[in-house]
């Protein structure tokens, strides 16, 4: 097994499962240039009896759920008990939410593509949708499966422009309230903008807080966005996507934005966007997060130029962007420098010790899944649920504080505490860690007086907490 094999599975991989940095060492490159030839994996369902719903199903259901908390408001007001009425109706939005994401995790522990897991990692968390807002939390995981998912190996403008105009994205940023003053229905409502997705689009989506755009161009991409909702057309055909342009609500006349003029209605909004989208300054911004989040906490400026012009020769193809990334000069560097956060500690522990095991029972699986999650808000993340369309921080240190370090010890040695008696400690870090396995830590491993605590220190290890 090589260096170069081990470097491949952990710092763009998800942490190794049993025999893949065997696997990767045959050709880390292509190993990992194979897993993004198709579109991202499409996580299943773990909860007997549960399903993932499409966006445009979501939006079928958000109705529904709204005509029902209605109703239980007014039976409340006439003096009627709704006290369990109302808890099974919010737990079913609950459950909804928990049963995405442990698909998710589950995906994550058994996925033979962790590169491309990643890929979609990163971009979920760029575009940052968040169930921080409730209105938008049943979607978030369509957001992942219908946006994310199918274009990891496609074109930037293709997944902001998907991006823009999900239900769950125009929630979270509050956009199906948002109505052109002068529009039809902005005139007769007197409701206006609100410039949370125009704003956004342009801060973290695509040019980046030094894009070179003002607050004029803020409300500009506002009014341009006026008319995005959600498919309410609940008596005829649905969109596949759930999403429906309402030209009432649209603001009219031509629009100047930064300097260009975009007509009135929804093409002159989808030009606005590509037009964002290819963006020099949009190349730049990406080219800095793509490299943070995989290299180093602050990359290099030639990393940064490298990204950057594959973006812009490419025409923002996402693909060439990640292989540009396994050909940088210091992407297989040896050292270690990025401290795995959260979610990818726990995922990287259960590939590891190949969890979740049935042990003769259907539930178990569940139940182990569950833990993770459960230790992944513990821990201080938890996918698609940022505090701030900001997402979760790429760098280090916010994962690496002093009391962040020993909450992570603690779960390890609970962790290795519930380890099979027969499991061979010296092997699993073998094949574990691989060349990346430093002298002290293979010496403390095999001078562990006893296997619980040999896990414990292969898990708090310093080249396992790192990628």
């Amino acid at each position: 097994m090589s260096l170069e094999g081990a470097i491949a599975v952990h710092r763009f991989g998800l942490g190794a499962r049993p025999g893949e940095i065997a696997a990767a060492s045959q050709g880390p490159k292509a190993w990992l240039l194979a897993q993004i030839e198709a579109p991202a994996e499409q996580p299943t369902p773990v909860v007997a009896a549960s399903s993932l719903q499409s966006g445009s199903a979501l939006v079928v259901d958000i109705l529904a759920f709204r005509d029902k908390e209605k109703a239980l408001n007014q039976a409340r007001k006439a003096g009627m008990p709704m006290e369990e009425e109302g808890k099974a109706l919010y737990k079913s939005r609950y459950d909804m939410v928990v049963n995405e994401m442990a698909a998710r995790f589950a995906l994550g522990f058994k996925t033979t593509r962790p590169f491309a897991e990643r890929l979609v990692w990163f971009w979920t968390n760029h575009f940052g949708v968040s169930t921080a807002n409730p209105r938008c939390g049943t979607f978030v995981g369509a957001f992942e499966r219908e946006v994310i998912r199918p274009n990891i190996g496609g074109t930037f403008e293709t997944m902001v422009q998907a991006a823009v105009r999900h239900p769950a994205m125009q929630l979270y940023l509050d956009n199906v309230d948002s109505i052109g003053p002068n529009s039809q229905a902005g005139l007769r409502s007197k409701k206006g903008l609100n410039e949370n997705l125009g704003r956004e689009l342009m801060e973290l989506f695509t040019l980046g807080v030094d894009g070179g755009y003002t607050q004029t161009d803020v409300i500009a991409m506002a009014k341009l966005l006026t008319g995005f909702g959600l498919d309410n057309n609940t008596s005829g055909p649905m969109s596949a996507d759930g999403y429906r342009y309402y030209p009432q609500r649209h603001e009219p006349g031509e629009i100047v934005l930064r300097g260009k003029s975009y007509p009135s209605g929804e093409a002159g909004t989808r030009a606005a966007i590509t037009d964002l989208a290819h963006d020099k300054a949009t190349a730049h911004h990406i080219a800095v997060k793509f490299a943070t989040a995989f290299l180093a906490d602050a990359p290099s400026p030639a990393t940064v130029k490298r990204l950057e012009e594959v973006f812009n020769q490419s025409g923002g193809d996402l693909k060439a962007l990640a292989a540009a990334l396994l050909e940088d000069p210091h992407a297989f560097a040896p050292k270690l420098t990025k401290v795995r956060s959260p979610v990818e500690l726990v995922t990287a522990t259960y590939r590891l010790l190949d969890l979740p095991k049935d042990n003769g029972k259907p539930e178990a699986v569940v139940n182990q899944i569950r833990g993770a999650m459960g230790v992944s808000r513990m821990l201080g993340e938890f996918p698609m649920a940022a505090p701030s369309p900001k997402g979760w921080p790429l760098e280090s240190e916010a994962w690496s504080g002093p009391d962040a370090v020993l909450t992570r010890i603690e779960w390890a040695r609970q962790v290795s505490q519930r380890i099979p008696p027969t499991l061979d400690v010296v092997g699993l870090a073998a094949n574990g860690l691989g060349a990346l396995m430093s002298e002290p830590t293979s010496t403390a491993i095999a001078h562990a007086s006893s296997k619980s605590e040999a896990v414990a220190l292969l898990l708090s290890s310093p080249e396992f907490q790192r990628r």
